[in-house]
């Protein structure tokens, strides 16, 4: 494993509960007591630009579709760029398992 900025023992905790969920209901239950609205809101925003930045749309329908300010999208670039392609492998396998659905 890489060294990471944010390796701790609680964050391998919170990992390993993230794996252990088996459902849709589950996701949504733990996240709804983890998070507040806003925290998740904010990270499906980010999730959501991902995607489209990864998809070559520009910054200006990121903005109208997501809401989401330019700095958020450029930060969120930044990670597409330069991060350690965790949206990347995600986005392959969500569309492997929307094929095999």
């Amino acid at each position: 494993m890489r060294d990471s900025k944010i390796k701790s023992e609680n964050m391998d905790f919170l990992f390993q509960c993230v794996l252990s969920l088996r459902s849709m209901e589950e996701c949504y239950d733990f996240f709804e007591d983890l998070c507040t609205v806003n925290e998740l809101q904010a990270m499906a925003q980010r999730i959501a630009v991902a995607k489209m930045l990864s998809e070559k749309q520009v910054y200006s329908d990121i903005v109208k579709k997501t809401g989401a300010s330019t700095a958020t999208i450029s930060r969120v670039n930044r990670s597409l760029q330069f991060g350690c392609n965790g949206y990347e492998k995600l986005f392959e396998r969500t569309a492997q398992n929307d094929k095999n659905a």
